[in-house]
């Protein structure tokens, strides 16, 4: 670990060079202040008051770090998870002094546009605030051990000392960001970057790939885009017409991703990966070319929420991390295509009942159809068959686990799509209904929706 100390400069850059970490998931740092001169914490989506010692004294312990208080409200430090990638400036402050770090670059830690981690919260047996630098974070993932290139570098970043004002901590994060990557780190390497990669991708049927989230990362990859984490990642989202671009992109080798954000793509379902993605170092910009993005050719019977690997747009969905948020979602519901909205449908599902969704065919068609049923995160401890008109078509059961929904999370964990085919013959021809059909029930255990879409193949 190094640190880069200025006479002028209250505080240190700090950065890390690998030279023999083992295989492993969490990698960090952290700070335990005092618990009176930092009373308060702040992400860039949550400010405000940490909670007291003396409230985990009085509460009952559920899960690691999760305490329940006598009215039932609960006391968890998973609240203070913020989006690792839109991270500005965080960390505890108070009347007279506030400790913050400003990460602007990025490109060392691991997961997508959807990685999210602990940044602040108060220390349950101490009472000491604690300041988390997740550098390789694991929370919220199913999978995120990793082996480390000698040599790879994490950060620089900047732990930044004042006098407890937001507002000189935020002009420093903007000074730090516009600095980026720091022209004082004595590093060749280090600069051999691509000041801009840019791009376009369409999708097969035409269309641009109009709002579609954009990954560099692992070439060949054998992981998931939220689960990469030996290298170094890059994240962007497309302009209307399927344009991105990336900013000071270190040479290497990558593998392209792309996958909807919802709004003009909200029925595709299907991802692009072209590999072999080769970037050079240039004070210029590298053009790595236009890219079709192959989409399925169905014809759709309903869909229900938007693909976006994210349960916005559901009941209770993109609401600020909490605790137990699932319990409020029912047991039992009907949905009822065409009559019904999307806020009726709750973003989680995890207690013993059914979620039902009802649909008029005119006709019953002797051909297969296709069930995509596309989840933003998996906590296993919950499972369900999948019910159309009674017979079973699918369940959701053995699917790697991530700690999305009893850890706060109430957009994403884990991504997960399943295809399900079946024959059309188990059609009515009127009313038919889909049901999850919950067979094992864990508290706060289940999954997070994305979308779910019935197509004739």
């Amino acid at each position: 670990m190094h640190w880069v100390i200025y006479p002028d400069l209250a505080g240190a850059y700090q950065y890390f060079v690998n030279r023999g970490l083992p295989v492993l998931g969490e990698f960090r740092t952290l700070w335990r202040l005092d618990n009176t001169t930092f009373p308060n914490g702040r992400t860039n989506i949550k400010d405000g008051e940490l909670p007291a010692l003396s409230e985990y004294v009085v509460a009952t312990k559920v899960q690691d770090e999760t305490w329940e208080r006598a009215d039932g409200t609960f006391i968890t430090k998973y609240d203070w998870t913020a989006w690792t990638r839109t991270w500005d400036f965080y960390g505890v402050y108070g009347q007279d002094v506030g400790s913050w770090y400003i990460n602007p670059g990025k490109d060392y830690y691991n997961g997508n546009h959807l990685k999210q981690e602990l940044t602040v919260h108060r220390e349950s047996s101490t009472g000491d605030a604690v300041q988390l630098n997740m550098l390789h974070g694991t929370h919220f993932m199913a999978s995120s051990s990793d082996v480390f290139a000698d040599g790879k570098i994490w950060g620089p970043w900047l732990w930044y000392l004042n006098n407890g004002s937001k507002e000189d901590a935020e002009a420093r994060q903007v000074q730090e960001f516009s600095s980026w990557p720091y022209a004082w780190f004595d590093n060749s390497w280090y600069h051999s970057r691509a000041s801009v990669v840019k791009g376009n991708i369409s999708l097969s049927d035409g269309r641009p790939a109009s709002g579609a989230a954009v990954f560099l990362g692992d070439n060949n990859p054998n992981k998931t885009a939220l689960d990469m984490g030996g290298g170094y990642y890059y994240t962007t989202y497309a302009d209307d017409d399927g344009v991105f671009s990336f900013e000071h992109v270190l040479a290497g080798t990558y593998g392209l991703q792309a996958w909807s954000n919802g709004s003009a793509l909200a029925n595709v379902s299907t991802s692009l990966l072209v590999n072999n993605v080769q970037i050079t170092s240039t004070n210029g910009s590298v053009d790595i070319g236009a890219h079709v993005w192959k989409v399925n050719d169905r014809r759709r019977v309903f869909q229900l929420g938007d693909f976006d690997r994210k349960a916005l747009g559901f009941k209770y969905g993109g609401a600020p991390h909490q605790h137990a948020l699932v319990e409020r979602c029912p047991a039992n519901v009907t949905y009822i295509i065409g009559k019904s909205n999307t806020s009726d449908w709750c973003f989680a599902q995890s207690a013993n009942g059914s979620a039902n969704i009802e649909f008029e065919l005119a006709a019953v068609a002797n051909q297969t159809a296709v069930l995509t049923v596309s989840l933003a995160g998996f906590s296993s401890g919950s499972s369900a068959d999948i019910l159309l008109n009674g017979a079973r078509i699918g369940n959701l059961s053995s699917i790697a686990s991530d700690q999305s929904l009893y850890r706060s999370a109430t957009t994403a964990g884990e991504w997960h799509l399943f295809e399900f085919p079946f024959s059309g013959s188990l059609f009515k021809n009127g009313r038919n209904s889909l049901s999850f059909a919950v067979t094992k029930s864990t508290e706060w255990r289940g999954w997070i929706w994305d979308s779910i879409l019935l197509e004739w193949a």
